[in-house]
């Protein structure tokens, strides 16, 4: 697989089959951050808080998306673990937001660059 690497601004612009290539690629790549975040909510919600594994999916994903927590935890060791998740999770959604615009922003800027270039 060829690695994850925007054309310079000097380059000709990518052809629309293989912009669409690549944002398969980024998206393919935010969709398994998303996987992995939510797979490790819902560990930790249910071995830390005793919850079902719906339940635990289903906290894993409000807080993740930033919704906030819906069942209400008593354990120290769950308070912890869904503080420590929160955290996590603002920084992943922030992250995973970028890996899929990163793509579509460079794409326009290039155009914008290639026409600033073209007027003058």
């Amino acid at each position: 697989m060829e690695k994850m690497k925007l054309e310079h601004r000097k380059q000709q612009l990518l052809p629309f089959h293989s912009f669409l290539g690549r944002m398969f690629r980024y998206g393919l790549l935010s969709t398994s951050l998303v996987a992995f975040s939510i797979g490790l909510g819902m560990a930790g919600y249910h071995f830390f808080a005793g919850l079902s594994w719906l339940d635990s999916f289903y906290n894993a994903c409000m807080i993740l998306t930033g919704m906030g927590p819906v069942s209400v935890l008593t354990a120290p060791a769950a308070k912890l673990f869904s503080s420590f998740y929160a955290l996590y999770s603002g920084i992943a959604f922030l992250s995973i937001t970028a890996i899929v615009v990163a793509p579509l922003a460079h794409r326009v800027l290039h155009i914008l660059h290639l026409e600033q270039e073209e007027s003058e």
